[in-house]
């Protein structure tokens, strides 16, 4: 496989790391509020991140060139890390409104969001066929806004579900924007390097912008945080396994394909949802879920 097609294998590693993470961080949500367990995703995840860029430049015979950083680049990550917060605690209080695969899937409407800041600020233009499978799988988005037992009623978007899910999605499609223009900015020797250098920086800010809020408004939440170690650290190492896999394909892949692939992960939240946490998904749900996976076989078709 060529390197314009790791961009899927990537996509398909980080939707598994993803679910893997929103599960850890919604049982931290019961016990550490929705911003500390936001905060978890990026403290414990850094170690990680760390160790990849270590293993990057020792591992290969010959070590890669530093980077060159750039102002410009300082500015996409921080454009991103700050819009990944914004979004990640969101996902999290979606998650409270309804279930879990539902709460995940609401979040995708990013997708055409994506696709419109990536036209307008990085120049990227979809082709028609990429459109219209982003047009279909946000369909099935707009099912899942119905309402609970009210299958034939209207669409309900000032739900808090939706007001979440809307925000949520709108704040991961301008932070993928600025992951994707950072890594163009970098121009790295390697896809992988370019992804372990933007993780890493990016949750270095994240770690220390939060950290410094709750040292100054909330003390003792810092301490709840490493008395969960356990399930903070499954949920911080999945989550930066999976932004090393986003982070990788953006550097290889336009950001409206990147995260119209990475719909996949529906399909990975919805087995957790049933299989996991035993919750049940209503008729529009499912209907809504198999659109976007129409979606998904639509764009990896003209890729």
């Amino acid at each position: 496989m060529q390197w314009g097609g790791w961009w899927m294998a990537l996509v398909v590693f980080a939707a598994i790391a993803q679910t893997a993470r929103n599960a850890a961080q919604r049982s931290l949500t019961r016990d550490l509020g929705t911003w500390a367990a936001t905060l978890v995703r990026f403290l414990y995840g850094l170690p990680l991140a760390g160790l990849a860029l270590v293993l990057l430049y020792t591992l290969p015979a010959k070590a890669p060139e530093i980077a060159h950083w750039t102002g410009a680049y300082f500015g996409w990550l921080a454009l991103g890390a700050f819009f990944q917060i914004a979004a990640t605690g969101a996902l999290l209080l979606a998650m409270q409104q309804r279930n879990f695969a539902v709460a995940v899937t609401l979040s995708k409407t990013e997708v055409l969001q994506v696709a419109l800041f990536g036209a307008v600020f990085l120049g990227e233009l979809p082709t028609y066929w990429a459109l219209a499978a982003m047009a279909i799988a946000t369909l099935g988005v707009a099912l899942l806004s119905l309402p609970p037992r009210q299958i034939g009623a209207k669409l309900d978007w000032r739900s808090k579900a939706a007001m979440y899910g809307l925000i949520c999605g709108a704040c991961f499609a301008i932070a993928t924007v600025g992951f994707r223009g950072a890594a163009l900015a970098l121009n790295a020797p390697s896809a992988l390097l370019s992804g372990a250098w933007g993780v890493f920086i990016a949750q270095c800010m994240q770690t220390l912008a939060m950290g410094a809020w709750f040292l100054w408004r909330d003390r003792g939440v810092l301490l709840r945080i490493a008395k969960a170690w356990r399930v903070s650290l499954l949920a911080g190492c999945m989550g930066s396994a999976a932004s090393l896999a986003w982070f990788s394909a953006y550097a290889l892949q336009s950001a409206a394909s990147v995260r119209t692939l990475g719909m996949v992960e529906v399909v990975f939240s919805y087995l957790v949802s049933r299989r996991v946490l035993k919750e049940q998904l209503r008729r529009n749900e499912k209907w809504g879920i198999a659109l976007m996976l129409v979606g998904i076989v639509v764009i990896c078709t003209q890729l």
